[in-house]
């Protein structure tokens, strides 16, 4: 795939993702009911004038009684966007809503957008200011400098909430935990080493800044623009870059980095030469942060100065300086104790957090749910963005900043709570399916998809080639599929992006029919019969594939019926050692986390023995997802209340279950409402196994199982994953009929992710 073309799939599908299902990234959504007059006479009037009373009496209440102390301002004037400039508001709204998703997903923030028709730094700061009532923080976000200097000072001067311009502080809080760990590696001291800019905007500026107050000198401190070195005498040096001019001769970044041991570039693609690199330091650190296109990129640096330490803005180098890293979990730690403002020590704490995160080693729910991860070195100085323990490290350190430098106004008493509900946050993030793509891309797997002409097939096949999840197997007619990516706008092609499996005129056909007779010959099938099935029926030659190592797994189901599909797969590939029968795991990702329920496609009725294999077959593949099983059995009683065969079969399989898997936090039988509400199940058995919310959900049979998923998905408009077929000799899953493109994306991943250990 040419870049040309990648670079235009990637606009239409971002304008297809901003427009539909309905346009922009954001809504609002009540957080109490309204479902009759009452709730109508408590949210409005008459009773809401009773919380209007509390809070002019006390404002300290209006953190209790509405969402303020949730809710951050995103704010721009649309000088100095992302790397697009002075686009103005109006245009810079997308990357407004962006910012709210990030603060939401992250961390659980609110965020209203506001976008300001305003560049005189006055005018912004009097409507800004005078938005003080309605926000818990302001995050100031693309205003270009010196303007954000001046905006931001009076700004904190004026109001008693956070105010975080975040192109400079995100940045420099990330920039600096990086050099604390490069530094370590290196055995230097901050108030020794040598640090040279390449740029010397409100990102330098501030991490100049920050530096300083964590113990760097101004006299070992060399900044750079576009005109050469800042030095004293200079015109037209602002007064916040100023302080770092130098009394010197010396003119150009190649003269002032001899002997350097930090090279912030904030600036230009290729403005720093490998013949630079060389006069550096030994051990130096190259923080080579343009986008898209570094100051100098790795490769080079890496062959110019073998012994550098190399940092980008880039994804794909590791050592990636992301403002997403701090920025949520810093607001998450100043609105939770109500500080006034985000000061040096809290930026500072966060930075500590950062840094220290990135020398632990990944615990082992992490380690599970991203498979082999780079230990504390020159290519993992700071933590991966998607890191769960990021909130948990940042947040609380951040807070407890606040209250020791007495700027928090609601103090929290018990630390080790707020980390608990913290913790409960990281998973209902909804990055649940991060760790299976991570999982993915270590090692790109052959993925067969039986529905190869299958518009669904197509439109996921050009994502999992973009973001190198797999190399896909298109089963179907080469003529077929050509003219539909031509229909469709897919720019993928076979041989160079995917491969085909022609069923009607593939040189292995007799080696394929010859297999299957082998496999399914004493299951009914005749060798008539298995040349007719290996010609037409495309599940059968995927598995086939899969059996004769030509592919790595496969994806079926987007035709047909389930039970045939798992049929074939069980004729021909088999069960894993030690599964007596195959289990389906729906996974739904809600408002509330991820729930996941079994069995929902395969067993009608399952004895107890089942039940509880089931139960610890998919607690397994709730761990590849980096969370603890919590399981509850369900059923229409609650810890033996009724007497029926059905409660009593849930009953003893929970009794089976603690046999076998004596390790699980599991016990049933129990409702569903008791499962998911930890005060309901304490009023009924104090004493439970399980505590928290069950996230994993054990049903009596199909019928419960399949009707319990469709109205959770429906009613809590979750995003439905899988079902998750566990069980087979080798990886194989069967989506439905009403799977969409993104849902075959998330099967991949994880149809992918199994190759070493299948499911």
């Amino acid at each position: 795939m040419t870049s040309t073309n990648a670079s235009d799939d990637l606009r239409n599908s971002a304008l297809h993702y901003h427009r539909f299902p309905r346009p922009g990234k954001l809504e609002i959504q009540p957080t109490k009911p309204l479902a009759n007059q009452r709730d109508l006479a408590l949210a409005y009037t008459p009773g809401v004038a009773t919380a209007c009373e509390a809070i002019a009496k006390n404002a300290d209440q209006v953190a209790e009684l509405t969402g303020r102390q949730n809710l951050v301002a995103v704010v721009t004037n649309g000088t100095a966007v992302l790397g697009l400039g002075a686009i103005g508001p109006l245009a810079s709204k997308p990357v407004m809503e962006g910012k709210a998703v990030l603060f939401k997903k992250f961390a659980g923030i609110d965020v209203f957008d506001i976008e300001i028709s305003a560049t005189e730094p006055n005018n912004v700061v009097e409507v800004v200011a005078a938005l003080e009532p309605t926000f818990g923080g302001i995050n100031l976000e693309d205003i270009k400098s010196p303007e954000c200097f001046e905006i931001e000072e009076k700004l904190k001067a004026r109001m008693g909430i956070p105010v975080f311009h975040d192109d400079q502080h995100g940045t420099a809080i990330i920039v600096a935990a990086a050099i604390v760990n490069a530094l370590e590696l290196a055995k230097k001291r901050l108030e020794d080493v040598k640090i040279v800019t390449s740029g010397a905007g409100a990102a330098a500026t501030a991490c100049l800044n920050l530096l300083v107050s964590m113990g760097a000198k101004r006299e070992n401190i060399w900044v750079t623009d576009i005109d050469g070195v800042l030095y004293e005498g200079r015109n037209a040096i602002n007064p916040w870059t100023g302080v770092y001019a130098q009394k010197t001769d010396l003119r150009t970044l190649a003269e002032v980095i001899v002997g350097a041991d930090v090279f912030l570039g904030v600036s230009a693609g290729g403005v720093l030469k490998p013949e630079m690199l060389k006069a550096m330091a030994p051990s130096p650190l190259i923080m080579a942060l343009a986008n898209p296109i570094p100051e100098i990129m790795p490769d080079v640096a890496r062959e110019a100065r073998p012994d550098a330490m190399i940092c980008t803005g880039r994804s794909d180098f590791p050592n990636q300086v992301n403002n997403v890293l701090c920025f949520p979990f810093i607001f998450r730690g100043a609105l939770d104790v109500a500080a006034s403002e985000i000061n040096e020590e809290m930026k500072q704490a966060a930075v500590t957090a950062i840094a220290t995160l990135a020398r632990e080693s990944a615990s082992d729910v992490v380690a599970r749910a991203y498979g082999e991860t780079v230990a504390f070195g020159p290519d993992s100085l700071i933590p991966n963005a998607f890191d769960p323990r990021l909130i948990l490290r940042i947040a609380p350190a951040v807070a407890k900043a606040a209250m020791d430098s007495g700027v928090a106004r609601r103090p929290i008493d018990d630390l080790e709570a707020y980390q608990d509900r913290l913790t409960r946050f990281v998973y209902r993030s909804g990055f649940v399916m991060k760790p299976i793509f991570a999982a993915a891309k270590q090692t790109l797997r052959r993925v067969i998809y039986a529905e190869g002409e299958d518009e669904r097939t197509l439109r996921a096949a050009q994502v999992i080639v973009e973001e190198g999840l797999a190399q896909p197997i298109l089963i179907g007619r080469p003529s077929v599929i050509a003219t539909r990516l031509e229909r469709y706008g897919l720019s993928i092609r076979p041989d160079k992006d995917f491969s085909i499996v022609n069923p009607e005129d593939d040189p292995r056909y007799r080696d394929y029919v010859a297999l299957y007779q082998q496999r399914a010959g004493r299951r009914g099938v005749t060798p008539d019969l298995a040349r007719t099935i290996v010609r037409t029926n495309s599940t059968v030659i995927a598995a086939l594939s899969v059996l004769r190592d030509e592919a790595d797994a496969m994806i079926c189901g987007l035709e047909g019926r389930y039970p045939q599909h798992l049929q074939h797969i069980d004729d021909i590939l088999g069960r894993a050692e030690g599964v007596s029968d195959y289990t389906a795991l729906s996974l739904l990702i809600t408002l509330r986390g991820p729930l996941f329920i079994a069995d929902t496609y395969v067993t009608f009725d399952p004895t107890p023995q089942e039940i509880a294999e089931k139960a610890r077959l998919s607690a397994e593949v709730v761990r590849r997802f980096g969370i603890e099983p919590k399981v509850a059995l369900l059923s229409h009683a609650n810890f033996g209340s009724r007497e029926s065969d059905s409660a009593a079969k849930m009953r003893r399989a929970t009794e089976i279950l603690r046999e076998i898997a004596p390790e699980l936090e599991a016990d049933g039988e129990m409702n569903a409402d008791i499962a998911l509400n930890p005060l309901l199940r304490e009023r009924v058995l104090p004493d439970s196994r399980l505590t928290g919310e069950a996230n994993l959900l054990i049903m009596p049979n199909l019928d419960a199982a399949k009707i319990g998923t469709q109205l959770i998905a429906v009613i809590e408009d979750a995003l439905p994953v899988g079902p998750i077929l566990i069980g087979p000799a080798r990886p194989a899953q069967i989506v439905t009929s009403t799977t969409t493109a993104r849902g075959l994306v998330n099967v991949t991943a994880l149809a992918a992710s199994q190759v070493e250990t299948p499911l």
